[in-house]
């Protein structure tokens, strides 16, 4: 029973987030969390136009607290807007500005819109970036464009982690776009900066290592004569 309603209470988490997004996805959202407080539901919304989220005199605001107390029975709901800072590392905002570009420009400038974002992407401290466009662009048949640069982890820890990935869809006269992209930010690189050393320097700092511990020997051996040859004066003079 107890499973049942850990499951029941993320399958309503996870619904409320995709409402939310489809709701507020002109307003570049990003992602959204949900928190249970005291007072009620508190609904953090993540964006990089919170203004437009707000609508005037909190009018969308509003509208979207009445439709969540309706459609998912919340008590009371607190919507919070929380601006993104740096939207060029947020790939869910990446990918949602090129599906707004796509439907705006058509596929003829596609290319264009792929690798503006990418140098825009890269300008901002990403350590790299890849972006796949799937759909009947630029003819009739389906292909996947692949627009790529820097570094980017594909597998391992670094890779689930921290690596930032978004998906997003425009919808063409031609059908519907698949949008996929992915983000190693800076953070990132900490973790997968690896260095190999060469034997000459391991050797060096061996020896490094070594000759304080040899100082420390000597020292000791000199105290130790000294020592002896006092107590041989202080014997002699008995």
């Amino acid at each position: 029973m107890i499973e049942r309603q850990f499951v029941a209470q993320n399958v309503k988490e996870y619904l409320i987030q995709e409402y939310v997004a489809a709701n507020v996805s002109k307003g570049g959202h990003s992602h959204t969390k949900m928190q249970r407080t005291p007072l009620g539901e508190k609904i953090i919304v993540y964006a990089s136009r919170p203004g437009l989220i707000v609508g005037r005199k909190g009018a969308n605001i509003k509208k979207l607290t009445k439709d969540l107390k309706k459609k998912f029975n919340l008590e009371n709901p607190q919507i919070e807007i929380s601006e993104v800072e740096n939207i060029f590392m947020d790939a869910q905002i990446v990918a949602e500005m090129i599906a707004s570009s796509l439907e705006r420009f058509g596929t003829n400038r596609f290319k264009g819109v792929g690798h503006k974002m990418m140098s825009d992407v890269m300008n901002a401290g990403a350590i790299g970036i890849e972006i796949l466009i799937s759909g009947k662009i630029p003819g009739a048949r389906a292909k996947r464009w692949r627009f790529y640069e820097g570094y980017l982890k594909k597998c391992g820890d670094v890779a689930l982690t921290d690596v930032k990935t978004a998906f997003s869809s425009a919808m063409l006269k031609t059908g519907a776009i698949g949008i996929r992209v992915k983000i190693m930010p800076p953070e990132a690189k900490e973790k997968n900066d690896i260095k190999i050393k060469s034997e000459e320097t391991v050797e060096e700092e061996a020896k490094e290592k070594k000759e304080p511990e040899k100082k420390e020997v000597k020292k000791k051996t000199r105290k130790k004569k000294a020592k002896k040859v006092e107590e041989k004066k202080d014997a002699d003079k008995k």
